[in-house]
């Protein structure tokens, strides 16, 4: 039996890549990166809202514990340096992550309203209708609102957990 030699075979058409598949990879993956980045960015912006809920669960406790030893709730956040606090809660005025601006309204002895708007520049001030999140007391009895611009109290659970 003879053995059939094996044809040389030429290095430019048998080794690598046509350029037509190294396009068409480039594509798939440019089309998987075009679905997958707004999710992704979505997703981190969803998780960069619990700033804002420990920053305003951190105010709702903070003025609990005020509200333990005064006529009505605190009116200001405060300044964390002030030795002395006629009307503050010794609190920042910006969230832990620095997303958060916070703010104190409405103030009564039954009543306030905390709210965490999203700083202008940074990549919260892009989420859409949770740009604003907002935790109210009225008489006891607390409430959780979001928005774009004012807070809608309706439908909390749209940036609010459940």
């Amino acid at each position: 039996m003879h053995a059939i030699p094996n044809s040389p075979r030429s290095r430019s058409g048998s080794d690598g890549f046509t350029l037509v598949e190294l396009m068409i990879v480039v594509i798939v993956v440019g089309l998987l990166a075009a679905v997958a980045l707004p999710s992704f960015v979505d997703s981190i912006r969803k998780s960069r809202r619990a700033d804002a809920f420990a920053a305003i669960a951190a105010v709702q406790q903070a003025q609990e514990r005020w509200r333990s030893s005064h006529a009505s709730y605190a009116t200001e956040l405060g300044n964390t340096s002030e030795t002395v606090e006629p009307n503050g809660l010794r609190l920042t005025g910006t969230s832990t992550g620095g997303y958060y601006t916070l703010a104190l309204s409405n103030v009564s002895s039954t009543n306030y309203t905390v709210t965490a708007t999203a700083i202008s520049g940074k990549s919260q001030a892009q989420d859409g209708s949770c740009k604003l999140l907002a935790a109210r007391m009225q008489g006891g009895n607390p409430s959780y609102g979001s928005g774009a611009s004012s807070t809608d109290w309706a439908d909390p659970g749209k940036c609010w957990a459940k």
